[in-house]
């Protein structure tokens, strides 16, 4: 199976990922409570990868210009987060004391079909680069969406609006993520900007977004969870080396 056609079937995948969240959060599974330790080992695996794989890649590719595109990637999204989206845990909506309205629970939705476009960026341009990196990094990505389908179905039950429209907003992450794929798939010469600014963003999510999500939780088993996700990347590491 050629990259191009691998990139894709995974994108794929993680299109799903962001539906399952969805249905979990719309039928009230039992099972979504477990959805905090996807969060913990996806923002441990996230952080290593971009570090010690995004990141140096980013560099061979472009060592002029990447740390400034790394930079840009990771500013975007904070911009993003503190102009348009309101603030938002990954996670089940709680403040249910506060009114949140359909127009915030869209701006989400917006913030987070950012996060999900640069999510297939990254798995596109990891495939043009290398098999490792691309396994590495739809691994980094599919580890975060089930809860970030979760979430967008969840803010837009709290904004007031119906239970087809939950889903519906995460079909269209899983939509985001394929468009980046497709975009990177469809102009390749551009894997030199797509990687860093993937990267810049990745280190956003799992750093910004995620961590304080682990550190959230009392107790210390959240953070072996966390550290879990790191050594499961240095596993990885070693069996593919």
């Amino acid at each position: 199976m050629s990259a191009v056609v691998l990139s894709y079937a995974l994108g794929l995948v993680a299109a799903f990922a962001d539906y399952l969240g969805g249905l979990l959060l719309v039928r009230r599974s039992p099972s979504a409570h477990s959805l905090r330790y996807f969060v913990a080992l996806g923002s441990g695996f996230m952080l290593a990868a971009a570090v010690l794989e995004m990141l140096p890649e980013s560099m061979k590719l472009d060592a002029l210009h990447a740390p400034i595109l790394i930079l840009v990637g990771y500013c975007s999204i904070h911009l993003l987060e503190h102009t348009i989206t309101p603030h938002f845990h990954f996670g089940e909506e709680t403040h249910h004391e506060e009114f949140l309205s359909a127009r915030k629970s869209y701006s989400v939705m917006l913030g987070l079909s950012a996060h999900t476009f640069f999510d297939g960026i990254a798995i596109a341009s990891g495939f043009h680069i290398s098999s490792w990196l691309g396994w590495t990094l739809f691994i980094a990505v599919a580890l975060h969406k089930v809860p970030e389908g979760f979430t967008v179905a969840s803010v837009m039950l709290a904004g007031g609006l119906g239970r087809a429209t939950a889903l519906n907003s995460a079909i269209l992450l899983g939509a985001t993520t394929m468009a980046g794929v497709m975009l990177i798939n469809v102009l390749p010469q551009w894997v030199g900007y797509g990687l860093p600014l993937a990267a810049g963003v990745t280190i956003y999510v799992a750093a910004t977004d995620l961590v304080p999500e682990v550190n959230r939780e009392p107790g210390i088993r959240m953070a072996l969870v966390f550290f879990a996700g790191v050594l499961l990347f240095f596993l990885l590491r070693l069996i593919a080396g």
